[in-house]
């Protein structure tokens, strides 16, 4: 279900950096500890997961954005972030964050793992 709203993207050049945000506008996820994280959708390609954030604190990042995003989110505020630098072409798709009040402590690397979607902004890198 969609809950989360994303924003931060836009059209870039190689090279250069974003900073992705995701918010509970209405602070509905606020009474329970979750995981979450962002995932992208390439054109014609499947959604897949890129990077989580786990209720304890934990990362994981897929190998073709390791060393260039960094997940990070603001407990206080309801907020995800996605520091990315060095962007590249291929990383030109939607970005979509999601959260889990199920499981929080497991950082899931499949959609079904998140019950809690934004609707995704675009971010698109020329070369």
């Amino acid at each position: 279900q969609e809950h989360l709203v994303e924003s931060g993207g836009g059209l870039v050049q190689a090279g250069d950096s974003l900073t992705l945000s995701c918010v509970d506008s209405v602070r509905a996820l606020s009474d329970s500890d979750i995981g979450m994280a962002w995932f992208r959708q390439a054109p014609g390609k499947d959604r897949v997961f890129i990077a989580g954030i786990s209720s304890r604190s934990k990362t994981h990042y897929v190998d073709s954005v390791k060393g260039r995003f960094t997940i990070s989110r603001d407990g206080a505020k309801n907020t995800m972030y996605l520091q990315m630098n060095n962007l590249k072409p291929e990383d030109t798709a939607v970005y979509f964050c999601a959260a889990d009040d199920k499981n929080p402590e497991i950082i899931h690397t499949y959609s079904m793992g998140y019950d809690y979607w934004g609707q995704g902004t675009l971010v698109t890198v020329s070369s």
